[in-house]
């Protein structure tokens, strides 16, 4: 009677392990319409299976396969509808789990067995799917964010089905674009990515092991794609987004592809960069405060289809005809005449710009003159008991940024009125004097253009730990009361400021929850809150010595 219990209780866990899955999946119904969905485990090199949803348009193929791969879930309704629309095109489309996330079998390790390590998932799955019997051998991959950050791993790879890519909003260096953004910790963000593990373990596992790599060592460089553009050797349209901080990653991913790449890489790329948040299907001219004109409205899955039309079944115009840069210059709305609004072309990024500095001074003011006084600063508290609030876990561009500025650790910089129209086109830049009674600390920074009405609309923004003042290499604490230069880069935008309006720079100390807040303490950084936080007495220097400034891509 035992041994039979036992056997009934092994055979449950098999059934739980293994079936119940599958059970789960085929009992959510969705009608499709034509298309055939279908759930498979796909072998990895170690024996290893990753979860994946095939949907399959009418008739017996073979069809080329587009794949995305992400630690996302692939159940829910939109994602599906969206998958069999672009089946409909004549694609078998592929959504594949991450290692470990989901359905997948495995360990989590973020990316790292996705790209060029001993396992190479995202090489074993393109090989895979372009092998079946119901493909025709030509596979292309997609998708934003995690999945744009995949897509750079996979090509580093060079799976020989690979044929194109298409990416939005996507990254190269995880310390740099995802878990460290300007040497910060973002833990409460990050402990989230549990929800889709299979084994929470996992997760809790990997950040233990990124808090003992504080800096940008050979774990980091690891997870670093931009250090392999010379392998990456495919087309790739990209898409990238003004009020995204990630952003920088997908411009860095069209120049080094552009132009440090493989025979197949170079010259074969696109940029697309527009008014939008961070997303894939969100390209629309309604931007949280800011409404654009209707033409800033882009289909992405249109665009899409076209691309991997050309590319994989040989059809349609060739994109290569038009200048590789289409990107959207930004300016007021709801003023009649306004400079901006508009779609440009270039053929290579950045275009050319004259490097303009506008230097802080005293009373709040922002000018393109240097500061004349001998000593002049501006000080604010870094209170982590008490952070100055940005809310949510989103980037806040394209919202009115008054409720922050008004915060009253948080200090602005502002021109007067603008006697004619300047646009900002390209990186802007940073430069800042500080000194604080920590060892260490941070520094945020912000753009915004300034509306006759008062309105405060967030164009880019960037933060800086101190203690990586001198490179994300090596830590170095503070003096305290010691002055120290603080460059760093803010982001890229493209934007035409109004005459009349006036450029905002604000300066800040923290912004919780967005930003979580730096203890101040100097002590090695941890998962949990410190102990042993302090309150940070900080300064931003503005005089004829230390001359803190935004260094501005003016054009003409």
């Amino acid at each position: 009677m035992i041994r039979f219990r036992i056997q009934s209780i092994v055979l449950l866990a098999f059934l739980i392990n293994n079936l119940l899955p599958f059970a789960i999946q085929a009992a959510d119904k969705l009608d499709l319409g034509q298309i055939t969905e279908k759930h498979v485990m796909i072998p990895m090199r170690d024996g290893i299976k990753l979860s994946a949803y095939l949907y399959f348009p009418p008739g017996s193929g073979p069809w080329p396969v587009l794949s995305e791969q992400r630690y996302g879930g692939f159940t829910g309704t939109n994602t599906r509808k969206h998958m069999a629309q672009m089946a409909e095109g004549g694609y078998v489309v592929a959504g594949i789990s991450f290692r470990g996330t989901q359905l997948s079998e495995g360990k989590f390790v973020g990316y790292r067995d996705l790209g060029w390590g001993e396992k190479k998932d995202g090489y074993d799955i393109i090989e895979w799917l372009g092998v079946q019997k119901w493909s025709n051998g030509k596979v292309g991959t997609f998708g934003s964010s995690q999945a744009g950050y995949a897509q750079n791993f996979q090509a580093v790879t060079q799976p020989p089905h690979l044929v194109c890519q298409y990416m939005t909003d996507t990254g190269l260096s995880l310390y740099h674009e995802g878990y460290r953004i300007g040497g910060t910790t973002r833990p409460t963000r990050f402990k989230n990515m549990e929800n889709a593990c299979r084994n929470p373990k996992d997760n809790q596992e990997l950040m233990k092991e990124w808090y003992q790599h504080p800096t940008y060592d050979e774990y980091w460089q690891a997870e670093d794609c931009s250090r392999h553009f010379d392998k990456m050797n495919v087309p790739c349209f990209t898409i990238g987004s003004w009020y995204d901080f990630m952003c920088v990653g997908s411009i860095q991913s069209f120049i080094g592809r552009q132009n440090r790449a493989g025979s197949q890489s170079v010259g074969k790329q696109k940029l697309l960069i527009g008014p939008w948040l961070h997303g894939r299907l969100n390209k629309t001219n309604q931007v949280r405060d800011v409404k654009y004109p209707l033409d800033a409205n882009v289909d992405v899955q249109k665009s899409m289809l076209k691309w991997f039309d050309y590319h994989m079944k040989g059809i349609g115009k060739s994109p290569y005809d038009e200048p590789a840069v289409k990107y959207y210059v930004m300016g007021a709305v709801g003023e009649d005449n306004a400079p901006g609004n508009e779609w440009r072309t270039s053929d290579d990024w950045p275009i050319p710009s004259r490097q303009t500095d506008y230097y802080l001074q005293a009373d709040g003011n922002l000018k393109l003159s240097l500061p004349t006084v001998s000593d002049s600063s501006t000080a604010f508290i870094a209170d982590p008991f008490h952070p100055a609030k940005i809310p949510g876990r989103s980037f806040l561009g394209a919202k009115n940024a008054q409720p922050y500025e008004k915060q009253a650790e948080v200090k602005t910089f502002t021109t007067e009125p603008l006697k004619e129209a300047v646009e900002w086109t390209g990186l802007v830049k940073t430069e800042l004097y500080v000194s604080s009674s920590a060892k260490d600390t941070d520094f945020i920074v912000r753009v915004t253009d300034v509306y006759p009405d008062g309105r405060s609309i967030l164009i880019v923004d960037m933060i800086r730990r101190a203690r990586f003042r001198e490179g994300f290499g090596k830590e170095v604490l503070m003096e305290p009361g010691k002055i120290y230069k603080l460059a760093f880069n803010i982001g890229w935008l493209s934007q035409n400021f109004n005459k009349g309006h006036r450029i905002r720079v604000t300066v800040a100390s923290t912004g919780a929850p967005f930003y979580e807040p730096n203890p101040n303490s100097g002590e090695p950084l941890t998962i949990e809150s410190s102990k042993n936080q302090v309150i940070a007495k900080n300064r931003v220097h503005h005089d004829k010595i230390y001359h803190s400034k935004i260094i501005a891509p003016v054009i003409k």
